[in-house]
């Protein structure tokens, strides 16, 4: 760890030095530290390396979760969605056809189709943080694109597995896959928004940022064990509860907090990615690796493009998304890993993906820098009336949608309500019976114990099936539709016999497993059971209770945002119509412009941008006059399209105060001066003295022989004798008391 972290600090100083992006440091160094690099010290144990990189790569999802929630992401609509299964589908395409084109097996194709077609959502975050393009509308859809990538990422590896095992996926394993993975999903996400947020409101009065940290990731690491626990990858699974703790009012305080945990381990994993290039096999396999590299780098250059084009973004904002991607990453290795562990792929293929992972990394950023290049070069040589088209493609897909009439509204919301209140009776179905019901029959007859958790059981799902029969019945929507038309009120009824049977399959499915009643008669028991939940007054209490408390969690950021007035105003929606947006900039500590008025700084005139608010504590400033001061701390709203932003964002970075390089200098000291005859002092004032302004010292009190020093009057003359004791740096009382050495003029 000395030896890695030492040399990666190195390297990294000259990487920063030089602007180069700080993760093409952490790889450089770890080339120089692996075994392969024979004229350096080499860490060896590659096995510990390993365990630290996995967790890197949990806290980089981790924190990449609580910057990026779910709700962003559904609040893009269907554009990613979009983007993401055609670039999948392209890259796995172009994977198979250049593994075929060196005559490799069929399943060295398929694995590095598989492998081609996961961009590193680290490599490019990380990339993004570097280059201070976070704020900017293209990162966004980027970050949303490479989320679903990992997701899908795990049907993929199951696909792979079925396929490994010389079976064909078929429609049945594909929608098996998926469906474990929305279980999941949807089970973690409402029962965290549940617990998480209730947790934190519980203890807030004990937390302090100690505490906070460790809370924190201890959770991102409970949910990697469960995640890995259920079939699923432990990054993953920090990356959900990133995105649960996103939805607190801690969250900004826990990204705070965690990132310089982030950043160490981070750095580590970065580092065991260079420690995996091997020169010889970049000299066996040059040309492979230099065909998948130009595969990747067209590929993402033009389909990825393409795929963005397809989801409704303009060709500029589509190419930058585009070349942002042009990589392969962890998930590649995973893969890479998954083909080994089932010897289905050649001992070649891992470190060629290895290298050709590293290649990528090192050119992303040159890739993200040459894509508005490429667009204005493109622009130059399109028919006017195309590249007017292509640029507003964006506008006319982000144009507002009429109204959904009352019956999708109304089939979209039971949709919602079923299937999140099934999956939660599901899970306390399974739990019950996996754990509660071995542990009562330890303890009572077989029959007494089934009978006590059945009811138990039904106890708990009771006011899960009262929402999922009687949610939205009385719903303005339900209400509109059945006044509406006679012919409205069969499909409605129909609506809430579907959700009776559903309610009535869990209480079958719970007394079949638990007895061997016909079925009829357990049906009987179900539809009883189903009449008493609809009736009973306390469950409908406690079901409006459970879900207020849902709403509440979930919009408790969102609250206390408005409340502390950080919320962003209306009209910023408005504002992407005319790639306009705003971005938050947060003023640092040394910076330049503190203590300045944005009249002095000009930055309509410099950068093109407007300031919006400045957020200064529990202030909010709206519209500031040029008399507005700027302070460090502060947070500034900014509007203004993706080239102003970007340079008011790398100005806001360089214009700090250089560090003071005679600092040890600066050390204030306290001294005795005693006023002996001839002192040029003698007969002057404090103000006439100039003992402040002359000699950058101050009196602070006049010694009298008393316990305490005497404050003195800025109107008495200093008379001989008397005993000042002044406070100034070491140069500046030396050069007054050379004063007082100085005989006087007769």
């Amino acid at each position: 760890m000395a030896l890695i972290l030492v040399v990666a600090g190195a390297v990294t100083l000259l990487f920063k030095k030089f602007k180069q992006p700080l993760v093409l440091g952490y790889i450089v160094a770890g080339f120089l530290v692996s075994p392969h690099m024979p004229y350096t010290m080499s860490v060896v144990d590659k096995a510990d390396i390993q365990t630290w990189a996995d967790i890197g790569v949990m806290f980089l999802l981790f924190s990449l979760g609580l910057d990026f929630s779910f709700k962003k992401i559904l609040k893009m609509g269907m554009a990613p969605v979009i983007a993401t299964l055609t670039i999948i589908f392209s890259m796995m395409m172009t994977g198979i056809l250049v593994g075929h084109a060196f005559g490799w097996s069929k399943m060295d194709c398929i694995f590095l189709g598989g492998m081609l077609a996961m961009s590193s959502t680290t490599i490019i975050y990380k990339a993004f943080d570097d280059m201070g393009l976070r704020q900017q509308r293209f990162a966004g859809l980027v970050m949303s694109v490479l989320i679903l990538e990992d997701v899908l990422a795990i049907v993929m590896m199951v696909m792979l597995s079925a396929i490994a095992g010389g079976s064909n996926p078929d429609g049945g394993q594909m929608l098996g896959s998926v469906l474990k993975i929305g279980f999941f999903l949807v089970l973690w996400f409402v029962v965290g928004i549940f617990l998480v947020p209730w947790f934190l409101r519980a203890t807030r009065k004990l937390m302090n940022d100690e505490t906070m940290i460790i809370v924190a990731l201890g959770l991102c690491c409970l949910m990697a064990v469960v995640s890995t626990a259920v079939g699923f990858s432990s990054a993953f699974g920090a990356f959900v509860m990133g995105s649960i703790l996103a939805e607190t009012i801690e969250a900004d305080k826990i990204i705070k907090l965690v990132e310089p945990v982030k950043n160490l381990f981070g750095a580590v994993f970065f580092v065991s990615v260079g420690m995996l290039v091997d020169p010889k096999i970049l000299t066996d396999y040059a040309l492979p690796i230099v065909v998948i590299v130009l595969a990747i780098l067209l590929g993402q250059g033009i389909l990825g493009t393409t795929g963005f084009m397809l989801s409704g973004q303009s060709l500029k904002t589509a190419m930058r998304c585009g070349f942002s991607m042009a990589q392969i990453g962890e998930f590649a290795f995973i893969i890479a890993s998954l083909g080994l562990s089932l010897h289905v792929i050649g001992e070649f293929l891992y470190p060629v993906v290895v290298a050709v992972s590293v290649i990528t990394t090192f050119l992303t950023p040159y890739m993200i820098r040459f894509a508005e290049p490429c667009y204005n070069h493109i622009e130059k040589r399109l028919p006017r009336k195309w590249s007017r088209w292509l640029n507003h493609l964006g506008t006319a897909h982000q144009t507002s949608a009429e109204e959904d009439s009352d019956w999708k509204k109304l089939l979209k919301a039971l949709g919602i309500n079923v299937l999140i209140y099934s999956i939660l009776s599901s899970a306390v179905i399974a739990v019950m019976f996996t754990f509660f019901l071995p542990f009562i029959r330890s303890l009572l007859p077989h029959w007494w114990a089934n009978g006590v958790c059945g009811v138990l059981t039904v106890a708990l799902i009771a006011p899960f099936l009262r929402s999922i029969v009687m949610k939205k019945n009385n719903s303005a929507e339900f209400k509109s539709l059945w006044t509406q038309s006679h012919l409205n009120r069969l499909p409605l009824a129909f609506t809430i016999l579907v959700r009776v049977v559903i309610a009535i399959a869990f209480i079958f499915y719970i007394c079949n497993y638990l007895t061997r009643f016909t079925h009829a008669l357990m049906i009987s028991i179900g539809v009883a059971a189903i009449v008493l939940m609809v009736l009973s007054r306390g469950l409908k209490h406690r079901s409006i209770r459970l879900e207020r408390l849902f709403v509440q969690n979930l919009h408790s950021r969102d609250i206390q945002a408005q409340v502390m007035g950080r919320k962003r105003p209306l009209f910023e929606s408005r504002l992407l119509d005319r790639d306009i947006h705003i971005s938050d900039f947060d003023i640092p500590e040394d910076s330049t412009w503190g203590g300045k008025t944005l009249q002095e700084l000009q930055f309509r005139n410099r950068f093109g941008i407007h300031v919006s608010s400045i957020l200064r504590g529990n202030q909010r400033i709206n519209i500031p006059n040029g008399a507005a001061m700027i302070f460090p701390g502060d947070k500034i709203q900014a509007i203004g399209n993706d080239e102003q932003l970007q340079a008011f964002g790398n100005a806001l970075r360089h214009d700090t105060a250089d560090a003071d390089p005679e600092i040890e200098q600066r050390e204030m000291k306290l001294s005795q001066l005693v006023l002996r005859e001839g002192s040029p002092l003698i007969g002057l004032t404090l103000r006439e003295s100039g003992i402040r302004n002359k000699f950058n010292c101050m009196v602070v009190g006049v010694d009298e022989g008393q316990e305490n020093l005497t404050l003195i009057d800025p109107s008495r003359p200093f008379m001989q004798g008397d005993i000042i004791w002044v406070v100034g740096e070491q140069a500046s009382l030396d050069a007054l008391f050379n004063t007082q050495n100085k005989p006087t003029k007769s």
